[in-house]
């Protein structure tokens, strides 16, 4: 039996493809190992999203050449999309399989023989829809990932995905039944629906939507599962899909909702098609429809241009937000993209005061919205036990909660009321 080894950097988006990729050379008679372990074939899935990612794309790809330099060694994803022709002067990478063909990666490696080049690189086509993928184990986990749809139209001045992923395209709806409905008959308890633009789901389809979607998983799938929404765009988030969260209690109240900067004149050079204002007002309706809503947000610092008054502002509209959370990006320079040539420039020095500044101020939203729903029930999916009665899950909300135990209640609900606060977790009391 041939052993195939993983390396998965990115995107939710990147894990869910790489889960489906094993499944496929399981059915194939691989065994999956360590990366770390003498492999006959080792597969990188790529990241581009930054230079730091792209830079530990190729670190992984010269770690596996090291391993196992008899192995053949395959670098798929989006560094593999963009930045083939760099990726092919590495001695010892055996194949280069851009975004398109990655799924028929199992097909490409057994006629690597054959091949002539070892860039497989396509570009796409609208009717390249993401296939349907139906899992036959459960690999341990509570909680399984279903892309709903790929690609990207937005062009952000700083984002190389849309360059990476091809237009927007949408799997087909009876093909993400199918998926939900598996992954709930194999005993997974929370589905979560993401792609690169999720928030666009059926925009390339007749008569079809995120809520539409959304509906029909839940009232035509039985069971004891929640679902929960990936990131979505501000643009994306309407009222239909407000009230559905607040009324169904099988789909998570957490948004994640990318702000990126509270400054109009950095949101318009970013082209981000919404200002501070029309953002502020979405998590407010958020938060006056569902108040227990759990929102969290991606902000980016020193995007060029960005001067002190721009990054004030950002800060104080993110103190003056309901946030849960928040992730803090650097902004980092990407060939081909628009932003790639504007100035001024942000220093580093710049860019690590505000990313600390911001995450400062994160610790402190998540402290207070756990403080304020002290002694409320909340429902929580256990994951993990930590000791032999200590046990870690995760709120419908998205708040993390530690609370004691004696019987094992690993992948199962339990209702939870809320009585403390250690570091980043919520301490709670089993009901």
């Amino acid at each position: 039996m041939q052993k195939i080894a993983f390396h998965t950097l990115g995107c939710k988006v990147n894990q869910v493809e790489t889960e489906t990729i094993k499944e496929n050379f399981i059915n194939r008679g691989f065994s999956i190992v360590n990366f770390n372990e003498l492999a006959d074939v080792y597969i990188i899935n790529t990241c581009t999203v930054t230079h730091v990612s792209d830079r530990k794309s190729r670190a992984m790809i010269r770690r596996a050449i090291r391993t196992n330099p008899e192995a053949v060694v395959v670098a798929i994803g989006c560094t593999a999309q963009v930045n083939a022709e760099e990726l092919s002067k590495i001695e010892g990478l055996d194949l280069i399989i851009g975004n398109k063909s990655k799924e028929n990666i199992v097909e490409i490696i057994e006629e690597l023989e054959l091949l002539e080049n070892k860039i497989i690189n396509t570009s796409f086509e609208d009717n390249d829809k993401p296939n349907k993928v139906i899992y036959n184990t459960t690999h341990d986990r509570t909680r399984a990932f279903i892309k709903i749809q790929d690609g990207c139209e937005s062009f952000c001045s700083y984002c190389i995905v849309p360059y990476a992923r091809g237009p927007i395209r949408s799997k087909a709806p009876e093909d993400v039944l199918e998926e939900v409905s598996n992954m709930v008959n194999i005993g997974y308890k929370e589905i979560v629906l993401t792609g690169i633009h999720t928030g666009f789901y059926g925009a390339d389809l007749i008569d079809w939507n995120l809520v539409k979607l959304l509906n029909e998983i839940t009232n035509s799938i039985k069971g004891d599962y929640r679902i929960r929404l990936s990131s979505i765009e501000p643009l994306e988030v309407n009222n239909k899909l407000i009230q559905l969260v607040a009324k169904n209690d099988k789909i998570c109240n957490h948004f994640h909702i990318p702000l990126q900067s509270g400054s109009n004149r950095i949101l318009k050079s970013m082209n981000r098609k919404y200002t501070r204002e029309s953002y502020a007002k979405l998590i407010k309706e958020i938060n006056d429809v569902i108040p227990d809503a759990g929102i969290t947000t991606d902000v980016m610092v020193g995007f060029p241009g960005e001067n002190e008054e721009d990054y004030a502002l950002t800060y104080e509209l993110i103190k003056t937000l309901p946030f849960l959370d928040l992730h803090v990006f650097k902004y980092s320079k990407r060939p081909g993209t628009p932003a790639y040539d504007l100035t001024p420039q942000v220093s580093n020095d710049d860019k690590q005061k505000r990313s600390k500044e911001l995450l400062s101020l994160a610790e402190k939203k998540r402290f207070n919205f756990i403080n304020e729903r002290l002694g409320k029930e909340i429902k929580v999916l256990v994951e993990k036990k930590e000791t032999s009665q200590l046990f870690r899950g995760t709120s419908e909300n998205y708040i993390e909660v530690l609370f004691s135990c004696e019987k094992n209640l690993e992948k199962k609900f339990a209702n939870i009321v809320l009585t403390g606060i250690k570091e980043k977790f919520a301490l709670g009391q089993l009901i």
